[in-house]
Parts: structure tokens; C-alpha cells; sequence
């Protein structure tokens, strides 16, 4: 198999996936172009909610303020988002909405942003593989080739992520192992997942090995005894020794590349 180390970005010790049994997937952005774009919906509404506040403060100050706690709590599931800007607007001293009424109004926004892709999908106009990460199949085929058990896990609703990923043609790779938001958002999480994965199974932590996008399930990861590996890299904004202070090892290739890099699987 042929591997490509030009554009690959590593720190810490090469993964070693040797062990590797099962694999944990997070889905927007890892493999899913779906709802690529949702920062650009989630920010703009969060700040027309402080702005309505006049309290003096700048667009661009609470665009900073914003975008900060969208990064900060990015791979946690979308409520938590909007129970931190729920928090924003009563520091400020405003009545806020439940965070509920706030993950509607955005998920109300998101649909009007990616309702053609949706529709395209479905109509068969567009093709599932326009809306994958570049590689996304191939990685997936091969891994599922090696007998490894996939899952996937997000932030995105349950019933939706199981839609999208059906969609994109890519659910039976999970054989059902599809995981996402629940109304009651405390009785799931991708921590509560890994550990639920390890005490069922026969394996350490360490014969798991979780694909991560963002810092957030990096920790996660880490902290679970798994060996977390970052692909592609699209929303890792940390530093290559901020991400290496997480703990475990990491890789990550440039979004949109179609190139294939692996693990240490033999």
C-alpha cells in the first residue's frame, strides 16, 4: 500500500494501530460535507441574540466572544452551544430563551443553507461522493476490508445523522453502530460511547483506535485509553504541541486531499 508523507502533519509518536479492533467515527467534517458551512450560520445568529442586548459592545468584539465558545465547544453536541450563549445573554443581563428554542432557531438556518444538498441526495442529482470528505469511502472500505467494527458517533441529531449518513451510502459500513444527539442531551455523549464500547468488549482501550476532528475528541480519546489519530484536518486549529500535550499520538492530512495515509496496522 502506497503511503504519502509529503503533506502529512504529525506529532508525537507514529500511531501505532497494530491492536486496532474497532474504530470510532465522528461524522461532519471527517466524513460528511453535508454541513460544511454550519459555523457560518451558528456565529451570525449567535451574535444578532447579543446584539439585540445593546450593551455597547462591538459586532467584532462579540464576534470574538462567539467564535471563541463555538471553537471551545465544538464536537460536544450542538445544545451546549446554545446553553453557553443562553449564559452569554444573561451575563449581560438578558432573559434568554431555553437553549432549546436557540438549537431550533439554528437548525431552522442550517436547513435553508444545506436543504439542496439534502435534496440533491436524494433525488439522486447529486452523487453521495460529491458530499464525502475525498477518501472517505476508500478509507472506510478498507478498514471495514481488515475486519475492524466501525462506529459512528456526533454531535448532529440522531435522526438526522443516521438520514446523512444513508444518504451518502455510507451507513452500512456501521452496520447500525450510528450515534447521535438526543433530546436528552445528558444521556449521551462520545465519552459515555467509548466507555460503553470498552466495558462491553474484550479489549483495552488501546485496541480501539478513534478517528477525531477537532481537539475537544481528541481529549476524549485520549482520556479513554484510545489511540486518537486526526483526519483530515479539518477543524484542528491547536498547535502541533498543544495537540501533542492531549496526549496519545495523532496524524492529519489537509482537507480535501485524496491522498491515504495510515497508521501502523501490520
Amino acid at each position: 500500500m502506497e503511503t504519502v508523507q509529503s503533506s502529512i502533519e504529525s506529532a508525537g509518536t507514529a500511531p501505532d494501530a497494530s491492536r486496532a479492533r474497532v474504530v470510532l467515527f465522528d461524522f461532519d467534517g471527517t466524513l460528511s460535507l453535508i454541513r460544511s458551512g454550519w459555523v457560518d450560520v451558528m456565529v451570525p445568529m449567535m451574535i444578532e441574540c447579543l446584539l439585540e442586548l445593546n450593551t455597547g459592545e462591538s459586532e467584532q468584539d462579540l464576534t470574538d466572544t462567539v467564535g471563541d465558545y463555538v471553537a471551545r465547544l465544538t464536537g460536544k453536541q450542538t445544545i451546549y452551544q446554545m446553553i453557553e450563549l443562553a449564559d452569554q445573554i444573561r451575563q449581560r443581563g438578558g432573559q434568554p430563551l431555553e437553549p432549546l428554542e436557540y438549537k431550533r432557531m439554528y437548525l431552522s438556518r442550517l436547513d435553508d443553507k444545506i436543504r439542496d444538498r439534502v435534496e440533491g441526495l436524494r433525488a439522486g442529482s447529486l452523487a453521495p461522493d460529491e458530499l464525502l470528505v475525498p477518501g472517505a469511502r476508500r478509507l472506510l472500505e478498507a478498514l471495514s476490508g481488515r475486519g475492524l467494527k466501525l462506529y459512528l458517533a456526533s454531535g448532529t441529531d440522531q435522526p438526522y445523522l443516521r438520514e446523512e449518513a444513508g444518504l451518502l451510502q455510507i451507513d452500512s459500513y456501521f452496520d447500525g453502530r450510528i450515534f447521535g444527539a438526543l433530546d436528552n442531551y445528558q444521556s449521551f455523549s462520545k465519552q459515555i460511547l467509548i466507555g460503553k464500547i470498552i466495558s462491553e468488549s474484550d479489549f483495552a482501550g488501546k485496541s480501539s483506535w478513534h478517528l477525531v476532528t477537532d481537539m475537544s475528541r481528541f481529549k476524549t480519546s485520549s482520556k479513554s485509553g484510545g489511540l486518537p489519530s486526526a483526519w483530515p484536518r479539518t477543524n484542528l486549529a491547536a498547535s502541533a504541541s498543544t495537540r501533542s500535550s492531549a496526549g496519545g499520538s495523532w496524524v492529519s492530512a489537509p482537507t480535501g486531499s485524496s491522498q491515504t495515509f495510515w497508521p501502523t496496522m501490520s
